[in-house]
């Protein structure tokens, strides 16, 4: 008996404790605005931590979801790119050359060979003097110069590499900007270098590149890369760091261009030359 007197006192203890606990708290937000505010406080807290961590678990059973919908997703588009590969590898020979309103004749080839650890890199493309290629024909993606022909068989062109301390492209900064020499920095597949900028011509980092179309080598307006860091050189220009868009280390694809008007241009260009030197 005493021992089950024990047991019950105690549970009589507990159950005053809880009614005197209830009873402080209703005392406490019926008597004071503050004291309102602070329960308040607290009750909506722990019911938007409550709601957190219900969400949480609500995001945690989805993310699967998810993840199998993005991997689906991946699958599928891997399963184009691979059909519209081959379907490209096994008709890119019966593609035609295109002639566009500026005169540039489009070729598509592809990169059969390539050089990209020297100082001096080079290409070789599998469309040559029978498919029209000729020497000095400009070679361009969608992204960017990838280089110059610079010798031609039958079948075959060879071409030096845009990577290659020899070459360099008349580029233009921003839509409307300054123009100067673009090549490669030496070291990166993706890097260049902008030089002989004027101090006074005003830019930002991010600003985009483009061809300039002062050159027959190439058509104007091809994008080529984003400005950032700059370095003043003599006191007189700055030298720009290019982030180019195209990786030149992955390039398969290319488009040759020949500029048809090339010969025209060059003629009209040394005619007032050849008129001066003839009225001497």
């Amino acid at each position: 008996m005493p021992k089950e007197r024990t047991v019950a006192s105690k549970l009589a203890n507990a159950v005053i404790l809880i009614a005197l606990e209830v009873t402080a708290l209703v005392l406490l937000v019926n008597n004071g605005k503050m004291q309102q505010i602070w329960m308040m406080r607290v009750s909506h807290g722990f019911a938007a931590k409550t709601w957190g961590v219900s969400q949480d678990i609500s995001n945690y059973f989805s993310l699967k979801k998810q993840n199998d919908e993005l991997a689906s997703e991946n699958h599928r588009l891997e399963a184009l790119v691979r059909d519209y590969r081959q379907t490209l590898e096994s008709s890119d020979k019966s593609l035609e050359p295109v002639l566009a309103d500026d005169g540039f004749l489009y070729t598509p080839a592809k990169v059969i060979k390539s050089g990209t650890n020297s100082q001096h890199n080079y290409l070789i493309l599998d469309k040559g003097r029978n498919d029209g290629i000729s020497e000095n024909s400009g070679i361009i993606t969608s992204k960017g110069v990838i280089g110059i022909v610079d010798a031609v068989s039958d079948h075959y062109s060879y071409a030096i590499s845009f990577l290659n301390t020899e070459v360099s492209i008349s580029s233009r900064l921003g839509e409307s900007g300054t123009v100067g020499p673009l090549s490669w920095d030496g070291m990166n597949p993706d890097g260049a270098l902008l030089k002989e900028i004027s101090l006074q011509y005003k830019f930002a980092p991010g600003d985009t590149v483009y061809t300039s179309g002062y050159s027959v080598l190439f058509p104007p307006d091809i994008p080529l890369g984003t400005a950032g860091e700059a370095r003043i050189i003599n006191g007189a220009t700055n030298e720009i760091k290019i982030k180019l868009f195209q990786n030149h280390s992955a390039v398969k694809y290319v488009t040759i261009v020949r500029n048809t008007r090339a010969a025209e241009i060059q003629e009209i260009e040394e005619g007032p030359q050849e008129k001066e030197g003839n009225k001497k």
